[in-house]
């Protein structure tokens, strides 16, 4: 089964095919555009990521298996690429490992030196939320 830290690496890999900022950037837009969209009844004020200039709706599903689905959108074009990403990275995966993961990908492919304060503030809220999502999928689950 894939890991988290797998889909980092494979991130990373495609990161290091561009040579400069401009070509990531438009990357990360494209990513946005194959974004899980979230249903509508969701893009509510309760699923906000609070911290972001741009609106962020995230919503996560907990299955049974203590998995947790995420959707999401954003009104800017780059936000919902990091949104995407993230996403990408975490989408599926148990609630405790998305609680307790080290999302290094971030910083190896140099996103928070290149995103602004508040896109960056914006994206550590977005993992903050998504690591509550998980903490919250994993006390679902009954313990062994």
């Amino acid at each position: 089964m894939e890991t988290i830290e797998d889909r980092q690496k494979e991130i990373i890999q495609e990161f290091g095919m561009f040579d400069d900022w401009m070509q990531k950037y438009e990357y990360i837009i494209e990513l946005g555009k194959d974004l899980p969209v979230i249903e509508q009844e969701f893009k509510t004020e309760d699923h906000l990521i609070k911290g972001c200039q741009s609106k962020v709706w995230l919503h996560a599903d907990f299955g049974a298996d203590g998995m947790v689905r995420f959707t999401a959108d954003s009104d800017a074009i780059i936000t919902k690429g990091l949104v995407s990403l993230v996403i990408r990275v975490l989408d599926g995966m148990n609630g405790q490992d998305i609680a307790q993961s080290d999302l290094h990908f971030v910083n190896d492919i140099g996103l928070t030196s290149h995103l602004s304060p508040t896109r960056s503030n914006g994206l550590a809220s977005m993992i903050k939320q998504m690591k509550i999502y998980g903490m919250l999928a994993a006390n679902q689950q009954p313990q062994p």
